[in-house]
């Protein structure tokens, strides 16, 4: 028992740390009104591990706040992530809908985050559309290869 709570604790923290290195490093388009956040392929982890729900939801928290995000961002950003993370995990018994709930969830929150944190000018929909549109590649597309790829592993990794 006490094995299985540290693995999914350094499962957690694993996640969490890979989130925060690839959205800074690839930071001049893990942020603003059009984003592609390669990071967010993480959030279908949790069709694997529930350990994935702390790990993306927290390295989103950290990526915020090392990113200059407004508390606001901070908080709601953050929320889309854990509740598209928590969609996946309730989704997790199909492969191909586990990418859906970070995808509506960011798209429809983030949107109103960036018109109401930081005052864009930008129409809503038209944020919907390019945030929706980078989810939908980041999620969606790079997602599911993720799955693929550690599908094949997934025993000898997620046990």
């Amino acid at each position: 028992m006490k094995e299985n709570k540290t693995r999914n604790l350094v499962f957690s923290a694993l996640i969490a740390a890979i989130y925060v290195v690839l959205t800074l490093l690839l930071r001049p388009i893990s942020y603003g009104p059009i984003q592609f956040r390669v990071s967010e392929a993480l959030c279908v982890l949790p069709y694997f591990t529930p350990a994935a729900i702390p790990g993306v939801f927290i390295g989103c928290l950290i990526s915020n706040l090392l990113g200059g995000a407004v508390l606001m961002d901070i908080v709601f950003g953050s929320l889309a992530t854990l509740i598209g993370a928590i969609g996946s995990w309730l989704l997790r018994r199909n492969r191909w809908l586990v990418s859906l709930p970070p995808i509506l969830s960011n798209t429809l929150i983030i949107p109103w985050v960036l018109k109401f944190a930081y005052g864009s000018e930008d129409l809503v929909w038209y944020m919907m559309i390019t945030i929706g549109i980078g989810e939908i590649l980041a999620i969606g597309v790079l997602g599911q290869l993720l799955i693929s790829v550690l599908a094949k592993y997934r025993k000898m990794i997620f046990g």
